[in-house]
C-alpha cells in the first residue's frame, strides 16, 4: 500500500508523490522522499539506481548494494527506486554516473543542493507541465 500524500512539494511544484515501496524507501521508511529536521542528509532525490550509480556510491563510502539486515536494509539492485541524499546524487552526476530521477517523487528541498536542470536531464518520468505544444 502506498503512503498517504504529504503537503511537501516535488521539484515541479506539485504534490510529492511516492518514490518506492519495494524496497520501502525514504528517510522515514514511508515510501516517500519526505524530509524533516531529523533527516540531516536530506534523502530527497527519488533515484532509479543503475549499476554505475551504485558503484560510484560505493566509492564515495555510501554502499547501497550490500544488505544491512540490522537496519532493515535489503541492499539495492539496478532498477530499484530509492530516496538518495541530494549531495550524493550530485556527486554521482559530477562523476558522469547520475541515476535516473523521478521528478514527481523528488522533494523540492533537493533544489537547495542540485540544480533543476541536472535533475531534468536524468528524468525518467514525463512531467505534467510539458503540456500540449499546439
Amino acid at each position: 500500500m502506498l503512503p498517504e500524500p504529504t503537503d511537501e512539494r516535488n521539484v515541479l511544484g506539485g504534490p510529492l508523490e511516492p518514490c518506492g515501496t519495494d524496497p520501502v524507501t525514504g528517510f522515514y521508511r514511508d515510501g516517500s522522499c519526505t524530509s524533516g529536521p531529523e533527516d540531516r542528509g536530506r534523502h530527497t532525490v527519488c533515484a532509479v539506481v543503475s549499476t554505475e550509480f551504485l558503484a560510484v556510491q560505493r566509492e564515495l563510502g555510501n554502499d547501497l548494494s550490500t544488505p544491512r539486515p540490522e537496519y532493515g536494509f535489503p541492499g539495492l539492485r539496478p532498477g530499484d527506486r530509492w530516496c538518495v541524499v541530494a549531495i550524493r546524487w550530485l556527486q554521482a552526476y559530477q562523476a558522469g554516473a547520475a541515476s535516473g530521477v523521478v521528478l514527481a517523487a523528488t522533494n523540492a528541498r533537493a533544489l537547495e543542493v542540485v540544480p533543476l536542470e541536472a535533475l531534468r536531464r536524468y528524468a525518467v518520468d514525463v512531467p505534467d507541465d510539458i503540456g500540449d505544444l499546439s
